[in-house]
């Protein structure tokens, strides 16, 4: 960066109602850059001007928001096909949309559109719903690229439930979360959020609902913790939600890691997950459960690695309630068990329980690769056709790795 930039961006900071320090290591993913805008470009560089811009949006057009702290005033959708909303200077950190003084809960949402992507721009301090996916309407191939979810005190990204009527249709399919870093400052408060339903624990990263062909990776979640430590899922997908994969994401001290499916069911509800893929993700310290799996239906648990030893619960894995043709295998679980409290057949295929702490490269702040001393771990997984590469996107080895990690030798 020139001098004359950097001059610039320190007047930003010092400008800035609120300087953004985003939880950031070196190994964590990092977003390949998208490629410049096409077609009609609208640039904005103010509150006012980039709400006219939402609300005036044309098919196919590009709204790109310079650096800046932009404080909304209430919430703001989306309703327009292929629209794309990002930070000019690809800097996620230096856009940041403010719900602070907004008069709503809920800030950026999604409605009646398909195509629509929100890349490389900050959202933050909001009481319910950051990105809000009106799944009702028939929102589809919504992607969010290489954001930041800050100090959303319900769900960072949130798709309702859709009516039965026409769900097949409707239902979000299509969508990608890629990239994104999901942090709050501190546990959730009462004063947080008046309309709690879970004294203080109705939180979680992501929350949506009859999600069809959705991926959901590379994503960071740090802190997403209820008042009392028992929050819902970084990722919890649920109501008959298919054939979707969560892979490589990074968490680290959430109350629920990965949630698929709920222990409530209403009555059109017989499995909340089918067909879905949890792989070669990292979770460290959840004190709830690493990943849950309730009412689901031929999905699989792979290659992911579970750091927390000193979990309370002792639930790296929960199983519960019905999870028929559930495949668990090749999963690193570093402290003292699984819980099964399922009545289905479930496979376990080689899965290593075992306190690994001295053998992953820096468990304090979740880097759970693996040293050469994982000597249980290296060579020792079964090849399985899901699992090709690793969490850093890897190839595998011919003699595979158990857990989200394939050391190089």
């Amino acid at each position: 960066m020139g001098t004359i930039s950097w001059v610039l961006y320190i007047i930003f900071l010092a400008s800035s109602p609120t300087v953004l320090h985003p939880p950031e290591q070196s190994w964590f993913p990092k977003a390949p850059a998208l490629p410049s805008a096409e077609g009609q470009r609208i640039v904005v560089s103010d509150v006012q001007t980039l709400i006219t811009a939402l609300n005036e949006a044309k098919d196919g057009q590009t709204i790109l928001v310079e650096d800046g702290h932009y404080m909304m005033p209430h919430y703001v959708q989306i309703a327009t096909d292929n629209v794309t909303l990002r930070g000019a200077s690809g800097h996620r950190e230096r856009v940041i949309l403010d719900g602070r003084n907004s008069r709503h809960g809920e800030l950026l949402g999604f409605t009646s559109c398909s195509g629509v992507t929100i890349a490389d721009l900050t959202i933050q301090n909001i009481k319910w719903n950051g990105f809000k996916i009106n799944s009702q309407t028939n929102v589809q191939k919504l992607t969010i690229y290489n954001c930041i979810i800050h100090n959303i005190w319900q769900r960072g990204i949130k798709g309702v439930k859709v009516p039965k009527e026409n769900r097949d249709v409707v239902r979000p399919k299509q969508c990608r979360i890629q990239y994104c870093l999901f942090y709050n400052d501190r546990p959730k408060r009462l004063s947080d959020d008046a309309a709690d339903i879970a004294k203080g624990n109705y939180i979680a990263g992501i929350d949506v609902m009859y999600a069809k062909d959705w991926i959901i990776s590379d994503n960071v979640f740090v802190g997403i913790q209820g008042r009392t430590f028992e929050g819902r899922g970084a990722a919890f997908i649920w109501h008959t939600s298919e054939d979707c994969i969560i892979e490589r994401n990074i968490i680290i001290d959430c109350d629920v890691g990965l949630q698929l499916g709920n222990p409530h069911r209403d009555s059109e509800t017989t499995y909340h997950c089918v067909r879905c893929i949890a792989r070669n993700n990292f979770i460290t310290r959840a004190p709830e459960a690493g990943i849950v799996m309730v009412y689901t239906k031929d999905c699989k648990v792979l290659n992911n690695t579970i750091h927390d030893p000193d979990s309370r619960m002792g639930r790296l894995i929960r199983t519960l309630f019905t999870n028929d043709n559930l495949f668990i295998a090749n999963n690193l679980l570093s402290g003292r068990r699984m819980s099964n409290e399922s009545k289905s057949k479930i496979t376990f295929i080689n899965n290593l329980i075992k306190d690994f702490t001295d053998s992953f490269v820096d468990p304090v702040h979740g880097n759970l690769h693996l040293t050469n001393g994982a000597i249980d771990a290296i060579d020792k997984g079964i090849v399985l056709s899901d699992i090709i590469e690793d969490i850093d996107r890897e190839p595998r080895d011919t003699r595979v790795d158990i857990g989200a990690d394939e050391l190089r030798h």
